[in-house]
């Protein structure tokens, strides 16, 4: 069986889409609509502007969704038999398997991204990722801190990304080095994703995600907050809201996904992360991706 996976922030780099808009008119129609609803040209930082350009939030967040979305839609081939995202990608995802329209997928994309810049810039924070620690350990030694600190995104077996205030993840960091992690290493991130730190932008984003049309998808999405399969549209958007604070379980999404018969497993956006995460879960499956 085939699962499609897309990428979250952090995939993007300068030229990201230009071969698609140059080589395909669908996709260049979807790009200029895109232009067109976000009320500047999108496409233009992301096949010219700068690596600065393409790191704000506001702009990270459209461009990877807009780049993975079109790749599935102007794709002939494209019939998953489940799909997942990584954070941001779990709306590319949905776009993708009908569950959210185009134009609906990037509204929320966008709002989503506005409100979580607003969430950051309203408290200094940022993330951690250990390495060659057990989950459990790394949840244990979180609790321990003070400050407001959390597993965020669980990518990997042995790898884990924390998320925090700053004076938190310090903290966090010295005892996951002290109790073996292999690196601790803080991330050029602009704050506390997938944190409590993340509730004034859920809050923000509620009345956004509830006037939204979802509909059945095509096929079921495996989501972050569960890590299960999930058709129906009120248990989709109500995950979709939790995903702001509540940790990404990558880890637990891929098992299922596998153990529900998934062989192969697909990237379609930027960059390759999802095809290591997946190998580093189950070395038996194939993957491939498509930029």
């Amino acid at each position: 069986m085939k699962a499609y996976v897309f990428p979250g922030q952090g995939a993007q780099f300068v030229g990201m889409g230009k071969d698609l808009y140059d080589n395909n008119e669908t996709a260049r129609e979807l790009f200029e609509k895109a232009n067109d609803v976000l009320g500047f040209r999108i496409t233009d930082l992301m096949f010219s502007g700068t690596e600065e350009d393409l790191r704000q939030t506001a702009v990270t967040q459209p461009a990877i969704f807009l780049h993975s979305v079109i790749l599935a839609l102007t794709d002939p081939e494209f019939n998953p038999d489940m799909v997942a995202g990584h954070s941001l990608g779990e709306f590319s995802a949905l776009v993708a398997a009908g569950a959210l329209s185009f134009e609906e997928g990037l509204k929320l994309v966008s709002a989503r991204a506005h409100a979580m810049q607003k969430a950051c810039e309203a408290r200094p924070s940022t993330m951690a990722a250990v390495l060659a620690l057990p989950d459990e350990k790394v949840e244990e030694l979180c609790a321990e801190v003070d400050d407001v600190v959390a597993p965020a995104n669980y990518n990997c077996p042995g790898q884990v990304v924390i998320s925090g205030t700053i004076e938190g993840i310090d903290a966090a960091c010295e005892k996951m080095l002290a109790a073996g992690a292999k690196r601790a290493l803080k991330l050029k991130v602009g704050g506390a994703f997938h944190s409590p730190l993340m509730q004034p932008a859920q809050d923000e984003l509620a009345a956004a995600i509830e006037a939204a049309e979802f509909n059945t998808p095509r096929c079921p999405i495996y989501q972050n907050v569960d890590g299960k399969p999930h058709t129906d549209p009120k248990e989709i958007k109500e995950n979709l809201l939790r995903q702001l604070t509540a940790p990404v379980r990558w880890t637990y999404d891929v098992q299922a996904m596998i153990a529900d018969g998934a062989d192969s497993f697909t990237e379609l956006g930027p960059g390759n992360v999802l095809q290591g995460l997946v190998k580093k879960i189950d070395r038996s499956v194939a993957t491939e991706g498509r930029q």
